[in-house]
């Protein structure tokens, strides 16, 4: 009789081995601290409604209930993934004057009928403006060496017409060059001119978060200093450093003053006050400017967060990310 129960204490505990999890992972707590300017290309799930234009005095965008941020997903119940599928599927039938369109609002798809125009060079106008693809620069967080995994920016990637945050299909960093930055004064940030090749791939993009974007690191692991992970209650006022590029590839130190730490649950991403402090990073830049983001902030030989915006009316002062806060969003 015990053997029998033994037994079947064994079998539900192989079936209850079976059923857990067969991969875990958990950060590492030495990382690889960024600071190399990045290209940056995500592609978007659906084409994404950016703008509507006038045709015929009318807009048939609008009549036909679409809104800006609206995804379209198939034309004539045919699924589309880019623009060059929707030119497609709109001229298969050269004599009509609608199509049908299903699209994504939210979390809810839906249908319509769209009007369409042809021109003098019957050429077929829809009445909208689109957008599959955005393209631009940041600062690369982290690399853990363990699993691979990246992190940048430290915020989101949002379309600038309709503030939507970017739903990743794929997308890829690759090497950039800073050029020439424009300096930020109080009430203009500046930005990063880089020149792109996107031919020179580091790595690939699963997923677009408030905390970042995160994906596999395809090249070689760069030799460099790893950097002990700090727990957010390891962090002090005073002192510290970002690493980032103002000209060509080259990571750079530069000294800043942190001189505010918000602890709060509720707040994931401005968790860092900090002024900037370095007379050569003030000079060439101003303060914090657009292409910055993401570089990260070093304090006592840690990795402790990283720069995430910049504060307009003093572009001197900027805010940051907690490292853990890029860190737990890179695993889910």
């Amino acid at each position: 009789m015990f053997f029998k129960k033994a037994r079947n204490i064994l079998c539900s505990f192989i079936i209850t081995l079976l059923i857990l999890p067969t991969t875990a992972f958990a950060y590492s707590d030495y990382i690889i601290a960024g600071g190399e300017n990045i290209g940056i290309q995500i592609n978007s799930k659906g084409i994404l409604i950016v703008g509507l234009y006038k045709i015929d005095n009318s807009y048939p965008g609008r009549d036909a209930g679409l809104k800006l941020g609206d995804k379209i997903l198939a034309i004539n119940n045919e699924s589309v993934e880019n623009i060059n599928q929707m030119v497609e599927k709109i001229n298969k039938d050269p004599d009509k004057d609608s199509i049908q369109i299903s699209y994504k609002r939210y979390d809810k798809t839906y249908n319509t009928n769209l009007k369409l125009v042809k021109n003098e060079d019957n050429v077929y106008k829809t009445g909208l403006y689109v957008k599959d693809t955005i393209n631009g620069i940041g600062t690369l967080t982290f690399i853990d060496p363990n699993t691979k995994i990246f992190g940048a920016l430290g915020h989101e990637i949002t379309e600038k017409n309709t503030g939507q945050m970017l739903e990743v299909k794929n997308g890829k960093i690759f090497k950039s060059e800073v050029q020439s930055i424009s300096k930020s004064s109080n009430g203009s940030p500046g930005e990063k001119n880089a020149k792109y090749y996107s031919n020179i791939i580091y790595g690939s993009i699963s997923e677009n978060t408030k905390s970042g974007i995160f994906g596999s690191y395809k090249e070689h692991m760069p030799n460099k200093t790893l950097y002990k992970v700090a727990m957010p209650d390891e962090i002090k006022l005073g002192k510290a450093s970002i690493f980032t590029v103002i000209k060509n590839e080259e990571v750079e130190q530069f000294d800043i003053e942190i001189v505010k730490i918000n602890n709060d649950d509720n707040q994931k991403i401005k968790n860092i006050l900090f002024n900037i402090t370095d007379g050569i990073l003030l000079s060439a830049s101003g303060g914090v400017v657009q292409g910055m983001s993401g570089s990260p902030i070093i304090q006592d030989e840690m990795i402790i967060g990283a720069v995430t915006h910049v504060i307009v009316d003093d572009p001197t002062k900027g805010y940051g990310i907690f490292i853990t806060h890029m860190l737990d969003e890179a695993e889910n």
